[in-house]
């Protein structure tokens, strides 16, 4: 982990603090309310009006996911009838939004303050300073809600990895591990995996052209890396 740019994680969102245990009965709650007031126009008007709650084991609010009404993909009708993958996204493509209630961190331990921010795609760099770091390349970066101002992709993976340093104030975007989740539940529900890992699975609509379908996310929300 020698760059000053570089990454770390496997797939989904977050832990740590007091608020965030490894261990402990998540669960997930989808609700309807209003986009946050500080994502900006272009990008709430992409946005759903339905939000999915992860509560821990008391019941305690820990973050709301806002997912965006419809994705767009790259595919061909077949994968689309298939199931997207991540890979059928473009790299750095608007996916949602998030409200941190609670103090925490991602997945590679670092801060995230309670507040609002932008989930966006990226892949993880394949060089040696990320060998092993995580078991899935594929993670949600998180950029804050006021940096971020347009709902389209943006110019390239740097310029997201620079607007995510902003978020964890550090020289390291924020990043949140994604578990491959080709066949999603309708309703969003938390499942546990390997190595205190968490994730939100999470139905999102896509579409290709006037050809309709749906992208499995399977949001890591608790859990981080084991590398140092």
């Amino acid at each position: 982990m020698r760059r000053t740019i570089r990454w770390a994680v496997t797939a989904a969102l977050l832990a740590a603090g007091t608020a965030w245990a490894a261990e402990g009965n998540y669960s997930a709650k989808t609700v309807k309310t209003p986009v946050p007031k500080e994502i900006q126009e272009d990008i709430a008007k992409q946005l759903s009006d339905q939000a999915v709650q992860l509560l821990d084991g008391k019941g305690t609010l820990l973050a709301e996911v806002w997912l965006r009404k419809e994705l767009p993909a790259q595919a061909t009708p077949a994968q689309l009838k298939k199931g997207l993958t991540y890979r059928q996204i473009r790299e750095t493509t608007l996916l949602g939004a998030i409200r941190f209630d609670q103090p925490g961190s991602d997945y590679r331990k670092q801060k995230i303050k309670p507040g609002v921010y932008t989930l966006r795609l990226g892949f993880q760099p394949r060089d040696g300073d990320h060998m092993g770091t995580a078991p899935y390349p594929d993670f949600c970066l998180v950029v804050r809600a006021s940096d971020d101002k347009q709902a389209g992709p943006l110019k390239n993976a740097k310029q997201l990895q620079e607007l995510s340093n902003q978020a964890t104030e550090t020289s390291h975007p924020g990043v949140f591990l994604l578990f491959p989740n080709r066949q999603p539940a309708d309703t969003a529900k938390v499942i546990g995996k390997a190595n205190g890992h968490w994730m939100i699975s999470l139905k999102a609509p896509a579409a290709v052209g006037g050809e309709k379908g749906t992208l499995g996310l399977g949001l890591v929300l608790i859990g981080h890396t084991s590398a140092e």
